[in-house]
């Protein structure tokens, strides 16, 4: 293939101007293994720094509060020192001329009091996912969580609200709302999760509210086209989601909701696991909220080269996020551009910690503009 293919295209998203529509997807690596829950220069900033040719990177999942973690070693985006370690990755992406949003991140119910000093974690209602965490001490179920009350939820508003002022000052060029993968927010949105009696409950329009009170929150720190949302309508079987005859068209109104306002782009995922056979499911989702999202959507989920040109030639979609192939390929884009065949990532060291199978995955192509 040339760079005449549609993912090395440039774009422009919002007042950014993109190199190439591939998108460096957030992934979770465990790497943050330090008291602070902080990045460093050493891991973090030299991890992203490889991948900063992608069109634009979204980092791994950030708590934005100590209640909102779920698994060790995750940086946060709620202390001084994290912003610093932040600073320090953003400072590498730019000098590369990448550009970088920060996943905010609240896990929910998908935790263990273990990481909350024995204290439940917080969800929408008291349901057990009847999933297992991933602690200090390894695997261990999930329990019953503490439903949160009203003012639980106008704190994590609020920490919503923190986190992206402190993006902003750790140099940031924007941030991703996480309202995916069974976390807080689809935890809201799932009527067989959340079963609140009060004004985020019961009708879709209750159950969605907390994303745009959220939004409207954070867009009094940083420009609504510096803001993303992530979506992944057709999850089911994992994380504790369980799809009934509402998830769909509850996705549906927060979508068209959403053209209310002027975000960055709409990051939607393709259904993780096969639901052809699961009622209710929508099992193409980019074709579905396409003609119901009038900003930019990126798409993601099992995409490879030839399927990422597609979907934007198709115009399904205007970029392509690409998690996996990113770990063992720093140099994705111009492997693209070059026709160099992939590296297999090594599943062992996924989330083992320190530099191995994080920075030592080797650089094939050469760095070069790839458009024009």
């Amino acid at each position: 293939m040339s760079s005449k293919q549609e993912l090395l295209q440039s774009y422009k998203l919002g007042d950014l101007n993109l190199s190439n529509r591939v998108v460096m997807a957030p992934m979770t690596r465990g790497r943050a293994n330090n008291p602070e829950d902080k990045p460093t220069a050493s891991l973090h900033a030299e991890y992203y720094k490889q991948r900063a040719s992608a069109g634009l990177i979204i980092s791994e999942g950030s708590q934005i509060s100590k209640d909102a973690v779920g698994y060790i070693n995750t940086p946060g985006i709620y202390t001084e020192e994290q912003i610093k370690g932040w600073k320090e990755v953003t400072q590498e992406v730019h000098k590369a001329n990448g550009k970088i949003f920060i996943q905010l991140w609240h896990v929910g119910r998908m935790s263990h009091p273990d990481f909350h000093k024995g204290k439940l974690p917080m969800a929408p209602s008291a349901i057990n996912p009847n999933e297992k965490s991933y602690t200090t001490e390894g695997f261990k179920d999930t329990v019953v969580p503490r439903e949160m009350s009203l003012e639980d939820i106008k704190t994590t508003i609020s920490d919503f609200k923190t986190a992206a002022k402190n993006s902003v000052e750790a140099g940031f060029d924007g941030v991703e709302i996480h309202s995916s993968n069974g976390y807080l927010f689809h935890q809201f949105f799932n009527a067989t999760s959340n079963q609140r009696k009060d004004e985020y409950g019961g009708s879709i329009e209750n159950r969605a509210r907390i994303l745009f009170e959220v939004l409207d929150a954070v867009k009094e720190v940083i420009p609504e086209n510096r803001v993303g949302v992530r979506l992944n309508p057709s999850m089911h079987g994992i994380f504790g989601c369980v799809l009934d005859e509402q998830t769909i068209p509850t996705f549906d109104y927060i979508i068209e909701k959403l053209n209310n306002y002027n975000l960055s782009y709409l990051h939607l995922s393709e259904p993780f696991t096969d639901v052809s056979e699961v009622p209710f499911a929508e099992t193409e989702i980019a074709k579905r909220y396409r003609p119901m999202y009038n900003g930019t959507i990126i798409i993601n989920g099992g995409f490879d080269q030839e399927k990422g040109n597609r979907v934007i030639a198709d115009g399904d979609a205007d970029m392509v996020a690409f998690g996996k192939p990113y770990i063992s390929n720093p140099d994705l884009v111009e492997r693209f551009a070059q026709n160099i065949p992939l590296d297999k990532w090594d599943e062992d060291t996924l989330y083992s910690g320190g530099a191995k199978g994080y920075l030592d995955y080797e650089v094939k192509a050469e760095r070069e503009a790839v458009l024009q």
